[in-house]
């Protein structure tokens, strides 16, 4: 069984796999000041809440897009499982070729999410990460990274909205009946759920055009089950364990084999 944790700007998701599948996965928030103690204290309480001995965990790996966290996990990671905790980063195989301008500035996440991808729903393929920003990005059918696309996310969105006007409140996500709204919360509402679900649209249609031909497409990241559904595409899979996935992809790909 391995540990697999990646890091977002707003949660930690923990996983324990064992031979690919996802036996648990829990959600912390991310604190970019957390020392490994306290980060020690949180899994070992995430550990014995799912029934998991420490001493059952063979390995660990670790992708994050908040640099702050990496020293920190990693102890804390040794400290609870004796386990040299794997970093997605420079240097690891991920069985694709990285063709955007610098290779090196690729967020460890969007690796993760890519790879899973690639393992899962075939090449070529559009992968869209929903979280504190979407990201949308394409390998096509030559296990080559191309780049993509980052806009802000949903929520990001509706509180830049509340934040800078002095008329608009903050609110809640929800999907609404109709994109003509009759009022002010459903008509922010309405701006962002179909607004980036047309978005989302579009970017697909374009960047296949761009590509010249038709891709499988996947989404994950949190806010993936609020916005994909008021797509007008309809094959848009949703993954919620796809960076995990990816996670338990490279840890098997760059693990020393006995």
């Amino acid at each position: 069984m391995i540990l697999a944790i990646d890091v977002g700007n707003t949660h930690i998701v923990l996983g324990c796999i064992e031979n690919g599948n996802i036996l648990s996965t829990d959600r912390l928030r991310t604190e970019k000041n957390m020392t490994d103690t306290e980060f020690a204290i949180k899994l070992k309480d995430v550990l014995q809440y799912r029934g998991i001995y420490e001493k059952n965990i063979e390995g660990s790996i670790l992708s994050s897009v908040v640099p702050e966290t990496v020293s920190s996990i990693k102890r804390a990671v040794k400290a609870v499982t004796g386990t040299d905790c794997m970093t997605v980063g420079a240097g690891i195989k991920t069985g694709m070729n990285v063709r955007i301008d610098d290779p090196g500035t690729l967020a460890g996440d969007i690796v993760a999410g890519s790879v899973g991808a690639m393992k899962y729903y075939g090449t070529p393929v559009i992968v869209l990460d929903m979280g504190t920003a979407t990201t949308i990005v394409v390998i096509n059918g030559k296990n080559e990274y191309l780049g993509g696309a980052i806009v802000p996310g949903v929520n990001l969105g509706l509180s830049a909205l509340a934040g800078g006007t002095s008329l608009l409140p903050a609110i809640s996500l929800m999907g609404p009946e109709k994109v003509i709204a009759t009022n002010t919360v459903d008509s922010m509402r309405s701006g962002s759920v179909y607004g980036t679900a047309f978005l989302i649209d579009g970017m697909i249609e374009k960047m296949e055009e761009e590509l010249g031909e038709k891709c499988s497409v996947v989404a994950t990241g949190g806010l993936a089950p609020s916005i994909i559904p008021y797509c007008k595409r309809k094959d848009i899979s949703v993954d919620g364990e796809l960076l995990l996935k990816g996670l338990w992809v490279l840890y098997d790909k760059n693990r020393k084999k006995e």
